[in-house]
């Protein structure tokens, strides 16, 4: 019997974190690009592109997203490019709201599914954040989320759901796959032991993510994103109820307690507890063939390999 094959997703950059927390972090196309291709070597068959402007800001504007696919496919790398189109909580992303609140700007989040990429990050939640001293709102209403569902669809880009909470997959999620903006299998990340900063976000357990996994809708793969110090647990445990891997610096910086990590070591880390457990990870082509990519509804993408 063959062994199971899992999609290791690398998450290198992130719209949060800074290099003054971890002067690893790629944040400019050209060290994404190289880190991305070190993680492919070593097992990465996904990757979860975001953006950041020369001033390390995050944004979604589709020139830099199309400079960084563009130098990771000249690497001759055929990693499945996911772009986001949840930004970040700096730069271009944010913007004020009366009250001395903050909203993270809608009309810069949908700029993401414009440079070309096979899958972009679908967040249909509505949460509020605390970072450096501000609230600021992710104000993603089922409106919302169906413009992004329907926008991807005529696209041809695959959508990979991001929840934080049951309600998100029992609600928007499932109406709008339901709805047929996603046909199967669908791809969906698990976000957990983010609570402190995102209100109405799961912290993570094994109990929490049992449940979380219970409630998926049929046909689903899933992988979790495992916050800070649960990273490595939730990944183990994910595996052990049939999911798949994602680490990188956007959802960790350490290595281990005290010792700041690379995008590389988390890949190499990952991949070792795969093929302990008698598993193996996918390529990128056995990662597409999982997943239903290419998407079949919907124009080729640019940066689809041949």
């Amino acid at each position: 019997m063959s062994k199971r094959k899992v999609i290791v997703t690398i998450a290198p950059t992130g719209g949060m974190a800074h290099k003054s927390q971890n002067p690893h972090l790629p944040t400019q196309p050209a060290e994404i690009a190289d880190d991305v291709e070190r993680c492919w070597n070593a097992g990465a068959s996904v990757v979860a592109l975001h953006a950041r402007r020369p001033d390390d800001g995050a944004t979604c504007n589709p020139e830099v997203y199309r400079d960084i696919n563009s130098r990771i496919r000249a690497k001759g790398c055929d990693i499945v490019l996911n772009n986001s189109t949840g930004g970040g909580v700096h730069g271009d992303m944010v913007k004020p709201l009366p009250g001395g609140r903050w909203e993270i700007a809608w009309d810069e989040r949908i700029k993401g599914m414009d440079a070309g990429a096979e899958m972009c990050t679908l967040d249909a939640t509505t949460l509020n954040l605390s970072f450096d001293g501000r609230e600021i709102l992710m104000d993603t209403p089922l409106s919302r989320g169906r413009e992004l569902a329907e926008g991807m669809k005529a696209r041809g880009i695959k959508p990979e759901w991001e929840v934080f909470s049951p309600t998100h997959i029992l609600q928007d999620t499932t109406t709008l796959i339901e709805e047929g903006h996603d046909e199967g299998p669908h791809f969906i990340n698990l976000v957990m032991n983010v609570h402190r900063a995102f209100q109405n976000a799961m912290p993570y357990s094994p109990r929490f993510l049992q449940m979380m996994v219970d409630t998926l809708p049929r046909n689903s793969l899933f992988c979790v994103s495992g916050i800070g110090p649960s990273q490595l647990e939730a990944n183990v445990a994910a595996l052990l109820l049939g999911g798949h891997a994602r680490v990188g610096l956007e959802d960790n910086l350490y290595f281990r307690h005290g010792e700041l990590a690379t995008n590389v070591q988390l890949t190499e880390r990952i991949v070792r507890i795969i093929r302990e457990l008698d598993m193996e990870p996918a390529t990128p082509t056995e990662a597409r063939a999982l997943m239903g990519l290419p998407r079949v509804d919907g124009p080729r993408p640019a940066f689809a390999p041949a």
